[in-house]
């Protein structure tokens, strides 16, 4: 996937694992006890059910996001703020 700068998902609690492999540029993961970055070569794990919001407000990022089970529009809980 690529994710343009200044993206900005929708806090979501999905019903499946997310694993999220950085492969060019940083993600910031937004979570109820923390914030991340996570960089090029890092994996980040946000498991089911945790309330998450991805952004990209640093540079243009590609990354990998790999759901287990798979992803479902209906699984992934998305709000809007």
């Amino acid at each position: 996937m690529k994710s343009p700068l200044g993206w900005i998902e929708p806090p979501q609690s999905p019903e499946f694992d997310e694993y999220t492999l950085i492969l060019k540029g940083s993600v910031h993961v937004k979570t109820k006890e923390k914030n991340y970055k996570v960089k090029a070569g890092e994996i980040f794990l946000a498991e089911r059910g945790t309330t998450v919001q991805y952004s990209t407000p640093e540079e243009e990022t590609e990354y990998i996001a790999v759901c287990l089970p798979a992803f479902s529009i209906e699984k992934v809980n998305r709000r809007d703020e």
